[in-house]
């Protein structure tokens, strides 16, 4: 369904995720009678969805300034179908693999990619597949895919002796089951980041106390040229405040000008 919102164009799209469900996503283009210079697909963070402020005020922005930007929800999150309890890391990575492909069948060709918190390390670890993916940004994404276990630190020996659990993330409570554990120890990436062989933008408030501002240093180390870094004072995890969320759009706008 495509419909118009404050002289943009949005379109409903379906994917079929890594397991079959169907996952809700959204596009948003320029205008009428505008032809995106580009296409952006954007991956929310851990047990978020593709409504989140972070995700929204992005794509609206990206689609303003002239690209085609897609969000859309991970298994068993938001709008889409399936078990959020039954999600790893390389289930995230095959659902935004599925999502580049949609861009695709759109008839977008080569793509930047975003990439918030974990869907920022998965953004990395999917980078390798995705030939379609030229250029990359991650926003307060951890060195490591074991990081986000300290969300959820109270629960993990209940969750390794019986292989599910509820835990609480955010003040939120969601079901997990152990295979998350025991597919965090599959992916590297920092190796990752080392290897991407394209243009690498690690965007990440210095005050950030969710993903410590060691690991966008950590990130940009591993990364080649062409790269760079964008550290705001504030702005924590999440870019709540609208004036620092409007800094990091100019900032992803000016890297995709200058990449794609």
């Amino acid at each position: 369904m495509v419909s118009i919102v404050s002289g943009s164009i949005t379109e409903q799209v379906m994917i079929v995720g890594a397991r079959g469900h169907r996952l809700a996503g959204v596009i948003h283009y320029p205008g009428e009678n505008t032809a995106p210079k580009g296409s952006i697909l954007l991956a929310h963070c851990f047990s978020c969805s593709k409504d989140l402020h972070t995700m929204t005020r992005l794509t609206k922005g990206l689609a303003a300034n002239g690209y085609a930007a897609m969000r859309f929800d991970f298994t068993g999150l938001g709008q889409s179908g399936g078990d959020f309890a039954e999600t790893t890391v390389s289930a995230n990575i095959s659902d935004l693999t599925r999502a580049a492909v949609a861009l695709i069948d759109k008839g977008f060709g080569p793509c930047g990619l975003i990439g918030h918190s974990l869907g920022g390390a998965a953004a990395v670890l999917a980078a390798h597949r995705l030939k379609t993916v030229r250029s990359l940004i991650t926003i307060g994404a951890p060195a490591t895919v074991g990081h986000v276990t300290h969300l959820f630190s109270n629960s993990i020996e209940e969750l390794e002796a019986s292989g599910r659990a509820m835990v609480s993330i955010a003040g939120r409570s969601f079901e997990l089951e152990s295979g998350f554990l025991d597919d965090l120890a599959h992916h590297n990436v920092l190796d990752k980041a080392a290897d991407l062989g394209r243009p690498y933008c690690v965007i990440h408030a210095k005050d950030d106390d969710v993903v410590g501002f060691e690991n966008a240093t950590a990130l940009y180390a591993q990364a080649k040229e062409p790269k760079k870094l964008v550290a705001p004072d504030t702005g924590g995890h999440m870019f709540t405040d609208r004036a620092v969320a409007g800094q990091i759009l100019q900032a992803a706008v000016d890297w995709f000008d200058h990449t794609l």
